[in-house]
């Protein structure tokens, strides 16, 4: 007779789970440990391009990351204005995200109409759609016109109601970070369609026998949603906001990348670029550590 002791529940999910990773594990084996580990033994040299023949490498040690700290004049700025956007953003995609996963799956009329509407902005913001948007020129004009009309009026209206409050003796920092979600609003939607679908996996999943429960034993709404909904959802917290955060960190906009692009494209120093790029990997990487770190105690206490 065979000793194999029969799988459990949580070992069979987890070898789903590799099954469905397992194309893009080999794909990254195959198509990116090579260039990755090129780009990082290109940080350490100086890259010297020979028409016909490739590239030669001159050792250089850590002088291209101190260049992309400490010389380039744009990195650095870049870096921790896109650090100081990607957490304030992060914050509000996972928010605002739950908050709509939350009315979403509410029973009402239309919920497919608006379910399908709020994932537009996940097709909005993929492919070439970008591309076309910043490239058109009736979209450029009409946001010239928008800026003109706006600096002829002398009027922004964030700023006149954050004065507004400053001046009534309300805290500047709490508003500041409030007026930047403002500001990045129309980011923070186009960011927030995946999300919606996790959080709202997680909500669908939980039993209706607890909510019927609870109302028995006399639970109100609110209660119910910080007994039952959150905590069942909270795990989701971590895997949309690592998601969130590479998302931030790859987006098309950002001027850090911009930057990385520009020193390698226009002034072809690839070693600067390649520090450039590996600086920049290993602050994602920190964040996403921390923020699993946080999110991973929070969950823990809720639960």
């Amino acid at each position: 007779m065979s000793s194999r002791k029969p799988m459990t529940m949580q070992q069979r999910r987890a070898r789903t789970g590799y099954l469905f990773i397992l194309p893009f594990i080999i794909g990254f084996i195959l198509f990116m440990i090579k260039p990755m580990l090129q780009s990082l033994l290109m940080s350490f040299n100086n890259v010297k391009l020979i028409p016909g023949q490739g590239f030669e490498l001159t050792w250089m040690g850590t002088d291209n990351y101190h260049n992309a700290l400490a010389v380039d004049p744009y990195f650095n700025q870049y870096l921790v204005d896109e650090i100081s956007r990607m957490a304030i953003n992060t914050i509000a995609t996972l928010v605002l995200s739950f908050v709509i996963a939350v009315i979403l799956n509410q029973e009402f009329k239309g919920r497919t109409l608006a379910r399908a509407i709020f994932f537009l902005p996940v097709i909005l913001s993929s492919g070439v759609l970008p591309g076309i948007e910043s490239q058109n020129e009736f979209y450029n004009m009409m946001a010239g016109v928008a800026e003109s009309v706006e600096g002829a009026a002398g009027i922004n209206l964030s700023a006149q109601l954050q004065d507004l409050l400053q001046v009534s003796g309300v805290g500047s920092g709490v508003f500041d970070v409030v007026f930047q979600m403002i500001d990045a609003i129309y980011d923070i939607v186009m960011a927030s369609g995946i999300q919606i679908i996790v959080f709202l996996t997680g909500l669908q999943a939980i039993s209706p026998s607890l909510y019927e429960a609870a109302d028995v034993e006399g639970c109100s709404a609110w209660e119910a949603f910080w007994k039952i909904t959150f905590p069942m959802v909270s795990p989701l917290l971590l895997v949309n906001c690592i998601y969130t955060i590479v998302d931030f960190f790859m987006k098309n906009d950002n001027r850090v990348m911009e930057r990385i692009s520009t020193v390698m494209y226009s002034d072809f120093n690839f070693g600067v670029s390649s520090a450039m790029s590996w600086i920049y990997f290993g602050v994602a990487l920190g964040f996403i550590l921390v923020s699993s770190f946080i999110i991973t105690k929070a969950v823990k206490s809720a639960q």
